[in-house]
């Protein structure tokens, strides 16, 4: 891995990590702290596995709640 690959990788950890920080802020603060967490850890994602799968399973809970609301 060179240095200029190596600096990406470690500017999108940085940034992910960051917006996922924001987003958890933003539960309690005013915001779209979901929306937020669920960017932080789509950004993650492409280097995590367990932000990834994190990621899916918040997906399948919202799919799952919309199900439910629309069967009402």
């Amino acid at each position: 891995m060179n240095g200029l690959q190596h600096a990406k990788r470690v500017i999108k950890i940085v940034m992910g990590f960051t917006v996922l920080a924001a987003g958890v802020a933003m539960l309690v603060l005013p915001g779209p702290g979901i929306v937020t967490i669920m960017l932080g850890l789509a950004i993650l994602g492409a280097e995590y596995v367990w932000a990834r799968r994190l990621l899916d399973r918040m997906k399948t809970k919202a799919r799952d709640a919309r199900d439910a609301v629309l069967r009402r």
